[in-house]
């Protein structure tokens, strides 16, 4: 028998009618050594990566350069070794070996240290590399696996083989769809299931189905291209229009968070391991990997606490992403937050920029524009608020100050881009005098005019509780759900009037709506106020151009909130993440009609592919919105032939259920008339069956049902 593939596997499964849902992979057994021709989906690409485990050194290092000295100071040295890298990770017993020449019983100046586990050996190489014992012995360190694959490289060199160039797949080709659809994956059970939202049908059409493709979630990168997976080697990427083959995997043992770079261009893994001793911090890994070449472009070791600057806290409290990334598409710089610092990266070369930190005392917080080399960041107050919070915009690579702000008697404060970069709004909040509780403000800044003005607002009531907040999508204007719970109110602003183009204003106040969460087409112009979760799924479909509520509906217990990447759909969905009941998805048009509704048990995740930007001019693009009814009367006669198609489906439909009907009541005619004769004789031998024919008589009938009897007793002079 050759070497089949999982998908074959499949295949000759669902042939032989074997649901390979239901089977139990684990509790197989194959006789050791015979894998019967059955490839591992997830380990045939890592062997080699594994097979250095298999030696049983993952957990060694080889520390060279130590003095050479004789037998009467082998203790000294291995005790100065010991304490050396004791303080690192926990050696296993009798985990260090000096060894000694038998000739002349000195130390041949290396050592083998063992430690409890691969993370602590690669903690104690990062730290010890190059450490200076004295002006003559510099420690070289090197993880004895490296040993191996150094002994594998032949003596004598051949040239690489050159394989012809066989083109690959189309992975933009799922764009060109005749009927312009979307597509989206579901996870539910151990399926992960690639959909087209086929939403003139009413329902929608399978691409791609898979048992057990992750070991937990799956993630779009953000242009659409790729579908990654996650499994408990690695990660992998899979792209194409109805095959999804695999493209490409990158190792990473234990991996629990993947990020793709604006571009695509990167994929940043991050796994977190326990260290030997419990009081130590977890042991955190982020490796940066080239998504097409699969290289590690950089790397990054170190604890938790390393990790865990500011941000609101993921695993283990580092908060996810580690890295942001910046510069828009291009994906030319990457940041993350440390003490008292921010670390900016450059891709040319994957170091620091101008090889050093950015200081920035206390920094709490920053967040790149989405478009420019631009971050801004919080500092909270210091010296017990004699020296006040700021915000700041940095221009990289030089690192310029383009405009900072003090604030006073800062609580709390989060700051929110507009997706062209055009605005960003700082949500202040301030104690008031007393100290005893705070209010609410927003700063607003004008990024792309002169000199970067800014301008305060402040709500109506400025008590309220800011419970949600949400830029327009390429658009100039915002929502803020504002208030006290169950019903507070919903207000709208835009950056720019008819009458005066450089100050905020308000468009309307919504009142008493069942919101807490905001979700804009991302088109703009459309809104979705929603009160999730504890809310009961209320769901409001909102115009803002004409500031008129088009529908409103409920999707019960709905976690999840989801427009497609054009703005034509929306997907609600309940996941069993929160829920156990009704879990499932709804998609629903724009303007709040619902098309279709699907509903699946333990489902997990509901996600639509996105789609690159357009490659259309704005000229163009505002030529077609000019001349669109040129343009539509195409598709709306294919929307008629669709709605026709449908009515003739339902037709046919009605003529089966009434055919059906038809062939129920043939059937119980035809017993009827079998059953004739015994029906004669019940009736005493009268043959019709025409009730008129019969005259109905009252007959009493007096029948004995039951006879008891019963003796009292009597006594003489008792009533």
């Amino acid at each position: 028998m050759g070497e089949i593939s999982l998908t074959e596997l499949e295949e000759r499964a669902a042939a032989a009618g074997i649901d390979l849902s239901l089977i139990d992979i684990d509790s197989i057994k194959l006789p050791p050594g015979d894998d019967f021709g059955v490839i591992s989906d997830d380990e045939d690409v890592y062997q080699e990566e594994q097979m250095d485990f298999d030696y049983g050194l993952g957990n060694t290092i080889v520390v060279d350069n130590l003095p050479v000295v004789p037998k009467e100071k082998f203790d000294k040295l291995e005790g100065v070794i010991n304490k050396i890298y004791s303080q690192i990770g926990v050696i296993k017993e009798d985990g260090l070996w000096m060894p000694v020449d038998p000739g002349t019983h000195k130390t041949l100046g290396y050592c083998f240290i063992e430690y409890n586990t691969p993370q602590e050996a690669e903690l104690a190489k990062e730290k010890t590399n190059g450490y200076k014992l004295d002006r003559a012995h510099i420690f070289a360190v090197n993880m004895i696996e490296d040993f191996n694959r150094f002994m594998k490289v032949p003596d004598e060199w051949a040239p690489p083989e050159i394989r012809p160039y066989v083109p690959g797949e189309n992975l933009q080709h799922w764009l060109t769809d005749e009927k312009a659809r979307d597509q989206f994956v579901i996870r539910a059970g151990s399926d992960t299931e690639v959909f087209w939202n086929d939403a003139r049908h009413l329902k929608p059409d399978p691409v791609y189905k898979r048992a057990y493709w992750t070991e937990s979630f799956v993630q779009w990168s953000p242009l659409g291209t790729y579908l990654a997976t996650v499994h408990r080697q690695g990660a992998a990427v899979w792209g194409g229009d109805s095959t999804f083959n695999r493209l490409m995997r990158y190792a990473h043992p234990q991996v629990k968070f993947i990020d793709f770079s604006p571009g695509e261009k990167y994929l940043v893994t991050y796994s977190s391991h326990e260290p030997s001793n419990p009081r130590d911090a977890n042991r955190v890994v982020i490796n940066i990997f080239d998504v097409r070449t699969g290289k590690v472009m950089r790397d990054f070791k170190g604890s938790a606490d390393e990790f865990s600057i500011g941000g609101a806290g993921g695993v283990a409290g580092v908060s996810w992403p580690v890295f942001r990334w910046g510069g828009g598409k291009d994906d030319k710089y990457f940041a993350k937050i440390g003490k008292n610092m921010i670390s900016v990266y450059e891709t040319e070369s994957f170091s620091l920029v101008d090889k050093k930190s950015l200081k920035a005392e206390n920094v709490m917080d920053f967040i790149w524009s989405p478009t420019d080399p631009i971050f801004a960041l919080f500092v909270p107050e210091l010296g017990g608020g004699n020296q006040p919070a700021r915000v700041s915009l940095i221009q990289i690579p030089g690192k310029e100050e383009l405009r900072q702000k003090n604030l006073f008697s800062v609580s709390d404060c989060k700051m929110y881009w507009q997706s062209n970069g055009d605005y960003l709004a700082v949500k202040v909040d301030r104690y008031t005098k007393t100290k005893k509780s705070t209010y609410t403000g927003f700063e607003l800044f004008r990024i792309k005019e002169r000199d970067i003005p800014i301008e305060v607002l402040e709500l109506d009531n400025k008590n309220d509780k800011i419970i949600a907040f949400a830029w327009e999508p390429k658009g100039h204007r915002f929502a803020v759900v504002h208030g006290d719970s169950p019903r507070p109110d919903v207000s709208f602003y835009s950056m720019r009037t008819a009458h005066n183009t450089g100050r905020v204003s308000k468009l309307t106040t919504l009142k008493g709506k069942q919101a807490n969460a905001l979700f804009w087409s991302p088109s703009g112009r459309y809104l979705i106020l929603a009160g999730l979760k504890g809310f009961n799924g209320q769901l409001e479909f909102y115009n803002v151009d004409e500031l008129e509520t088009m529908a409103t509906a409920e999707h019960f217990m709905a976690t999840d909130i989801e427009w497609d990447p054009t703005g034509r759909y929306v997907a609600t969905s309940v996941t069993s993440v929160h829920h156990d009941m009704e879990n499932g998805f709804n998609i629903w048009s724009f303007n709040g009609k619902l098309l279709y509704r699907t509903l699946k048990d333990h489902f997990f995740q509901f996600l639509w592919r996105p789609r690159p930007l357009s490659l259309l001019s704005s000229e163009k693009e505002e030529e077609i919105a000019k001349n669109l009814k040129k343009y539509s009367k195409k598709y709306e006669a294919e929307d008629q032939d669709v709605s026709l198609q449908l009515s003739e489906q339902d037709r046919e439909k009605r003529r089966m259920m009434k055919d059906e009907w038809y062939k129920w009541v043939n059937e119980w005619k035809l017993l009827h008339e079998e059953e004739r004769l015994q029906r004669q004789v019940l009736r005493d031998g009268e043959a019709s069956d025409e009730e008129e024919e019969y005259e109905a008589k009252e007959v009493e009938v007096e029948e004995l049902l039951d006879v008891s009897e019963e003796i009292l007793s009597f006594e003489y002079g008792q009533e």
